[in-house]
């Protein structure tokens, strides 16, 4: 049975109300996805779609200081968001909007995230909750594509983490709708596992994409290139 929370150095994830909880891939998404926004100028508002238990934000909320807009379609997990922001050090720039991303309206963002329903093609469990937050039968990926180019900026960016079988799909939607792909870092659990995640970000100009990967573990030890990126979030690092 897993944690009701999980413990970071400077902030802690309350998920007990969630049906997904904070995961070892979640984490390395939300650290890569700090270190990729503070790299980029003029970054001051972004948005997490699907923001579940807050993790996302609230990593990436500690290492920039844009403020952040996270959508949640579940009722109890944008409570349980919200109550970790609160929680959080950097409360007064985060906000939790209980809404389908379909029904929600802003002005434009410079950086959009997300961590999305994507087993789409997968057997579901009997838990409705799980389903909504692992599925994609409330919001495929051509509809989140759609939204996120209804709400970036035309210098906007966005980022996205998906299963390794769905990569090349979304890469096709996204050139077709007019993006182009900055860059792809695929991720393996060891050396000797296939990949299982990608992370990648689009963006509407026109750039020559960097592609690498990421090991989490060798043995039983986190690897260098893991250990560097989380070393200001988990504590055993």
């Amino acid at each position: 049975m897993p944690n009701h929370y999980f413990q970071f150095k400077q902030f802690t994830i309350q998920q007990q109300y969630c049906a997904m909880k904070v995961t070892t891939d979640g984490c390395l998404f939300g650290a890569w996805l700090a270190q990729e926004i503070q790299n980029l100028p003029l970054t001051s508002r972004l948005l997490d779609i699907g923001t579940g238990t807050g993790l996302l934000s609230v990593m990436v909320a500690q290492q920039n200081l844009a403020t952040i807009d996270s959508v949640e379609i579940d009722n109890i997990a944008a409570n349980q968001a919200a109550a970790n922001f609160k929680a959080s050090p950097w409360h007064n720039k985060l906000q939790v909007h209980h809404t389908a991303i379909q029904q929600y309206d802003s002005k434009f963002y410079d950086y959009i995230f997300t961590n999305p329903p994507f087993f789409d093609n997968d057997l579901k469990s009997d838990d409705a909750k799980r389903n909504l937050a692992l599925h994609s039968s409330a919001l495929s990926l051509d509809v989140l594509l759609a939204n996120i180019t209804r709400l970036l900026s035309l210098n906007g960016h966005f980022a996205i983490l998906l299963p390794y079988h769905r990569v090349a799909f979304f890469e096709d939607l996204a050139i077709a709708n007019g993006y182009h792909l900055h860059k792809k870092t695929l991720v393996q659990q060891t050396p000797k596992h296939p990949f299982f995640r990608g992370m990648l970000v689009f963006g509407f100009a026109k750039k020559e994409a960097i592609t690498d990967s990421i090991v989490i573990k060798a043995g039983n030890e986190y690897t260098a290139e893991f250990r560097e990126l989380l070393k200001n979030y988990y504590l055993q690092l």
